[in-house]
């Protein structure tokens, strides 16, 4: 096995030891150093496999030699409530999608060589929703109540050795509802690790890495490494670190020496330059490792690798944020962290997928709502280059509406919670600032304010490199709004709905950018454009006329484009996700993609503002039979500077914007040249009300007077085939790959019927499964894990996932009076 350290660690409070430099450390990268007795093994390994759960409270369960209850084998990460039924008596109610909760147990049995004796054995559970405790051979070894923080365990003390096994037992409570205002899932829903290291290691999140200097000639890069020592000896321990650019080559390295007294630990700080560094950022996220080894007496008893990102960051009340010295208008979503049909035991393959579509859509900026996400998801950010806020909860000590909310355990667990947090993720170059809370009732009473100072020092404390922000909801609210005294608690103000109260529809942020000018804003939430739904009418929206808000979100989106005190925005949501919904709806309808990981219409007006590829996007469909002759309103996303709409070859007229709006330059009537092009409209989109025949519409964009682009919406016929279309078709064993597969209906020319329901039949053959079907439509009560799905307008998608085996899988789609398909995908091994 390869050795592999826990990739985010924690930095404590130590002077300098140490001097860097470069001595031997290239050897003993290549394997040149003195061998030791007995060489580390992998550090952590998986510990996923293996388990198997039973749902309900068994007695005496966490017995190794217990044999009550009905077990079935799971692969971790397992999430129980996903797989069903919706029902609306369900006590987790609307935040948890009317699925069941309760509670659950899961075993795992393992055994360990008897020349482990003598190690240090760890198991770490990257998150376990919620109300956890854990037993190791019968000894109880703690418990965690917050369902989304990493933990772990030493199991050394009582473990076994040899032929004799040692069982593990977990037991999951999650029946006090409700607790949560969205969807948890339920079970160890994230992955598991065992931990292997000598008596003599680098602790867990033990490496710190910090960039205090950085000019384009030279970086300064320190790293900090907890080194701790559980023998009854002194031991005389030498740290060689080298510092390894994106392609694996050796840039620098440093090697320092100490002893670490008997049961105690030392602080290894190390600086080490960096020449001509290549800096991170969301359009080239560089990223660099460092390389851990430890000897002790010369040989090897440990190493660790921890990924980090060379940048500067800065929030300035004036110019907003600087990345590298650079302003970047947050571009942002807010993300919860389910993955529709998956559940909250989301393979990494499914992130992928839909930050490559944020991507595209030209979003730079991620809030990781409400809660800590998964170790994953922060490493994709990194390398796919989004700028992430990391958020740690939705409750302080006020209790919001969860009667069992996470408010019972904060004044116990919160500062560990928080603590743990910041260990794990802060040498993530991708995280550029912390939220302590969100909408959190303590902004408007008094105690709220000593609430908030504690916060704050536990994040300065461990993390003095980010500022901290709360996504405040109340701020000039009526009848009370958020105390002054708590907004100058925090470093940077965070604003959800800024326009929510009174004249501030129109102001925004400018009423306290007067009133308090060195304070730093950024938007921590705010409404996102909305989409036509097709099962409703073409003005439809979950909560108010989509017209409404679509100005709305104009206005806002303006400003802040505009203004650049005003550091970015974070749109709710980017995705739509599981609760927070309303029977018959089991998800939200807020996202701009759905939860296939579709794009909706809102996609395309982001995409329109936020990049300067051309976008030219029409809604809605135009399959209206029965509404002939009635006014259809056609709404254009686009960033050409004008657009022409034709029905069936008749012009419905020319229209255009501009924005940002542009005055004269350099002399009197000098306009800039998109300036002569015409304008209809003062939005941020056009729109055309047709009355509807069927036929086609066809929208001609141009910029600079060049036609750049054409769209068609067309009256599509009646469903004649399915259309299988997998984004891969060869994927890997891993549990954390799949192939998204899209099912369309199309007609007898192919193109895709915008009304189509029909209900699909799925079958696959070979070493693999379908972890889940979905259509993306919020009110569909179909079970994820049925072989069938009925499509919403026209389309649905198929998780097609290896059962661990290699080999060929074929799945087929059936419907009656359609034509079928299928689709072949090959698993390989790694």
């Amino acid at each position: 096995m390869s050795r592999e350290l826990t990739r985010r660690d924690f930095l404590g409070d130590a002077a300098l030891v140490g001097v860097a430099s470069a001595i031997g450390m290239e050897k003993a990268l290549a394997g040149q150093a003195t061998a030791p007795a007995n060489p580390p093994r992998a550090r952590r390994s998986s510990f996923d496999d293996g388990w198997t759960f039973t749902k309900g409270d068994i007695p005496d369960a966490q017995l190794p030699q217990s044999t009550v209850g009905s077990w079935t084998p799971v692969i971790i990460p397992h999430d129980w409530s996903i797989s069903g039924p919706f029902s609306e008596t369900e006590p987790c109610g609307s935040s948890g999608a009317y699925l069941p909760t309760g509670i659950g147990w899961y075993r795992k049995s393992f055994q360990l060589p008897r020349a482990d004796a003598g190690r240090r054995i760890l198991l770490q559970f990257d998150g376990v929703y919620q109300c956890s405790d854990v037993w190791i051979n019968g000894q109880h070894l703690g418990t965690r109540p917050y369902g989304f923080t990493t933990f772990y365990y030493d199991l050394t003390p009582h473990l076994h050795f040899g032929t004799q096994p040692n069982v593990v037992a977990v037991r999951v409570d999650n029946s006090h509802q409700p607790n949560l205002r969205w969807y948890s899932g339920s079970g160890i829903n994230r992955h598991t690790w065992l931990i292997d290291t000598g008596p003599v290691y680098i602790d867990q999140w033990g490496t710190g890495v910090t960039t205090p200097q950085i000019t384009a000639q030279n970086a300064t890069v320190e790293v900090s490494t907890r080194v701790r020592n559980n023998t009854a000896q002194s031991a005389s321990c030498t740290l060689r670190t080298a510092l390894l650019d994106q392609n694996g080559s050796a840039v620098q390295s440093a090697e320092s020496a100490a002893e670490i007294p008997a049961g105690g630990d030392h602080l290894f700080v190390q600086r080490i330059a960096v020449p001509q560094p290549k800096l991170w950022s969301h359009t080239f996220p560089n990223l660099y490792s460092a390389r851990q080894m430890l000897l002790q007496r010369g040989a090897e008893v440990d190493t660790a690798t921890t990924p980090f990102g060379i940048r500067t960051i800065q929030f300035d009340a004036d110019k907003g944020f600087l990345l590298n010295g650079e302003r970047v208008k947050l571009n942002g979503v807010c993300l919860h962290d389910d993955g529709g049909a998956a559940g909250t035991a989301v393979p990494q393959r499914i992130w992928e997928r839909r930050f490559a579509l944020l991507k595209e859509m030209g979003c730079n900026a991620i809030r990781a709502s409400h809660n800590p996400h998964t170790p994953e998801f922060f490493d994709l950010c990194d390398s796919m280059g989004f700028l992430v806020m990391a958020e740690a909860f939705d409750e302080w000590r006020e209790p919001k509406q969860p009667a069992n909310g996470y408010h019972l355990y904060f004044d116990e667990w919160a500062a560990r919670d928080m603590t743990d947090m910041i260990a794990r993720d802060r040498n993530h170059p991708s995280i550029v600032i912390w939220s302590a809370g969100n909408e959190v009732p303590d902004q408007d009473v008094p105690r709220g304010v000593e609430t908030l100072r504690a916060m704050n020092k536990i994040l300065h404390d461990n993390d003095p490199t980010r500022l901290v922000t709360v996504a405040c909801d109340q701020i000039v609210a009526e009848p009370r709004g958020a105390l002054p005294e708590f907004l100058a608690e925090l470093d940077v103000v965070g604003y959800n709905y800024v326009g929510r109260w009174r004249d501030r529809r129109e102001k925004f942020y400018s009423i306290d950018r007067h009133d308090f000018p060195q304070r730093r804003f950024i938007g921590t939430e705010n409404g996102a454009m909305p989409s036509f739904i097709p099962s409703a009418n073409p003005t439809a929206s979950q909560f108010r006329p989509a017209s409404n808000q679509r100005i709305e979100v104009e206005q806002l989106q303006r400003f802040t484009q505009v203004y650049d005190y005003v550091c970015g925005d974070f749109m709710w949501t980017g995705i739509d996700y599981l609760g927070e919904a309303r029977w018959p709806s089991k998800s939200s309808r807020s996202g701009v993609i759905d939860t296939c990981g579709f794009a909706k219409d809102g996609f395309y007006f982001y995409q329109s503002l936020w990049t300067k590829t051309p976008v030219l996007h029409l809604s809605p469909h135009w399959n209206w039979a029965g509404k002939e002759g009635q006014i259809i309103p056609v709404i254009c996303f686009t960033n050409c500077d004008t657009v022409e709409l034709f029905l069936n070859g008749k012009s419905l007229g020319v229209q255009g914007y501009m924005f940002p709006e542009m005055g004269m330059e350099g002399r009197y009537s000098n306009f800039p040249p998109r300036d002569n092009a015409i304008q209809t409209t003062g939005d941020l989109h056009l729109a055309w009300y047709v009355p509807y025949q069927p036929g086609t519409l066809r929208a001609v964009g141009t910029r600079d007077g060049k036609v750049v682009q054409t769209v068609e919406q067309t009256t599509i016929g009646a469903p004649a085939a399915i259309r299988l279309t997998p984004d891969r078709t060869s994927i890997n064993t891993r549990w954390d790959d799949l192939s998204h597969v899209t099912i369309e209906i199309v007609d007898s020319q192919g193109r895709v019927v915008p009304t189509a329901d029909n209900e699909v039949v799925f079958a696959l053959r070979g070493p693999g499964r379908i972890l889940g079907l979905d259509n993306g439509q919020a009110d569909s009560h179909e079970s994820y894990q049925s072989d069938r799905r009925k499509a919403f307008a026209g389309r649905a998608l198929a998780l097609v996932q290896s059962s661990g085996q290699p080999g060929e899988m074929r799945l087929t789609a059936s419907s009656p009076s359609l034509t079928s398909a299928f689709v072949t995908i090959t698993a390989q091994s790694l």
